[in-house]
């Protein structure tokens, strides 16, 4: 097939471009400035690898000084500007827009100040989720949000998205353990929100910004709750003969009070590819895996196993195992926590990020799997049980056109049923590009009208990551 014939860029565009990315440059001459084709490839997609788009250029700046000094020159400039961390989001958050800057904060990861005595931390946006932990864990002290993405993903991802992690069913999800950021408007002012404080004055706008995927300011600096590290943690596993067994077996721990710190689902795909994986000492004879975490001193962990096993009679569990040693807890923990990467080794994959209430945990497993026999993909569950936050990986083709059409299809059904079941479009993935034509599924015209409003109260030329989180349809275009 003959290529066609494109019309060279217009010659006045192209001077305007580079006149704008030389001024820009003298702005912040100490920010990394990315502009040839093959550095700027780096950064055209996320984790939602299915879409790419080169961006204008790439800025890494290094002070919350010079991202104030970039937006105000896009602000001016009237140049749309996608914000990015450590490029993790897997529903397509960071995807950057031909026209657009990306700014990316990666060289920002410094730890600000730690205060033991007031359990809080401030840090910069560009710090890995593990890195604050790692600041204080020798005096036994840490931070509790941990996605499966922990050692790569940023505390300024974090925040765009809200993420939660194995550990949330205990300990919350980032909105529960962040106290205050600093951040940066489009216009280029610096504002601070919240604080070191439990409970900051005025109208709680941190809950606004904690989950608002990089639309109304970018965010440079966090400060964190720290947490004083458990006495002890053991987790067991249990086996089950079906995922509808295993799924009604989570619903009798929660319905208890029981509050494991994390509860996590493995499906016998899953189980599989990670045994493979990382010799993690999964049973192989289940369809479906539990892993349950419990905290405390000896006697109260074993008190807790104790009662879950109970639980589980119920339910004819094929596997009871406890974790005898610390190596085995982290043999377990690195099996689950490298579930992404094992399945992707064996396939591409769609991963969805929708939740239900609990006690519906088994009819959203049965529905799931037959909704993907319909659009004939295998399918591996790995998600976090104890808060319903399913993460089904749809296995496809990436390289399949007609195979992308069609998994976009199925995970959308799949999130359509989240939201029939009582829950929601997303858990901690975010909107991004992935969900933002199934907001409507999800909330009325005017629901969407009031949030696009906030939006707008902060970003009123919309150049702050547009494209994402709202229909198009309804964002406002310039």
């Amino acid at each position: 097939m003959s290529q066609i014939a494109l019309p060279s860029p217009d010659h006045a565009i192209l001077q305007r471009r580079n006149d704008l990315l030389k001024q820009l440059k003298k702005l912040v001459p100490g920010a990394t400035l990315i502009t040839d084709k093959e550095g700027r490839r780096t950064f055209e997609t996320d984790a939602l690898t299915a879409y790419r788009c080169l961006p204008l250029a790439v800025v890494l700046p290094q002070s919350t000084e010079e991202v104030s000094a970039i937006l105000r020159f896009c602000h001016q400039n009237h140049i749309k500007v996608v914000p990015r961390g450590a490029g993790t989001s897997l529903s397509g958050g960071a995807l950057p827009l031909e026209d657009a800057i990306v700014l990316c904060l990666t060289r920002m990861n410094k730890v600000l100040s730690i205060d033991l005595t007031d359990r809080v931390a401030r840090v910069e946006a560009g710090i890995t989720n593990t890195g604050i932990t790692e600041a204080v864990a020798t005096d036994r002290f840490f931070y509790a949000p941990d996605p499966s993405s922990q050692i790569a993903c940023t505390i300024g991802g974090n925040v765009a998205t809200n993420s939660g992690g194995a550990h949330c069913l205990k300990y919350g999800v980032t909105t529960n353990n962040v106290l205050g950021v600093r951040m940066v408007l489009m216009n280029g002012e610096v504002v601070d929100i919240g604080g070191a404080s439990l409970d900051a004055p005025g109208y709680d706008f941190l809950a606004l910004i904690v989950g608002s995927e990089g639309q109304f300011g970018i965010v440079t600096e966090v400060t964190v709750r720290l947490l004083k590290a458990p006495e002890g943690a053991r987790p067991m596993l249990l086996g089950f003969g079906s995922n509808e067994t295993a799924g009604a077996c989570v619903a009798a721990i929660i319905a208890a009070g029981i509050v494991p710190v994390a509860l996590e689902f493995m499906d016998r795909p899953a189980i599989h590819v990670c045994e493979h994986f990382v010799a993690a000492g999964y049973p192989l004879d289940v369809e479906a895996l539990l892993i349950v975490e419990v905290q405390g001193s000896e006697d109260e962990i074993d008190t807790f196993l104790d009662k879950i096993g109970e639980i589980a009679q119920d339910f004819t569990p094929l596997t009871v195992r406890r974790s005898q040693s610390a190596e085995e807890s982290a043999k377990i923990w690195k099996g689950r926590k490298n579930a992404f990467g094992a399945i992707g080794q064996l396939s591409d994959y769609y991963c969805m990020d929708g939740v239900i209430p609990l006690s519906k945990l088994p009819k959203a497993l049965d529905e799931i799997g037959w909704i993907c026999r319909r659009y004939r993909f295998d399918v591996a569950n790995i998600f976090h049980a104890g808060d319903g936050n399913l993460h089904p990986l749809i296995l496809y083709n990436a390289n399949d056109p007609l195979q992308l059409e069609r998994v976009e299809l199925c995970g959308a059904e799949i999130l359509k049923l989240c939201v029939e079941l009582g829950g929601c479009l997303t858990g901690e993935h975010g909107v991004g590009i992935e969900k933002r034509d199934l907001m409507r599924v999800q909330f009325s015209e005017v629901d969407l009208g009031q949030q696009m409003r906030i939006k707008a109260a902060f970003d009123p030329d919309w150049l702050l990551n547009p494209g994402k989180v709202f229909p198009l349809e309804g964002q406002r275009t310039q």
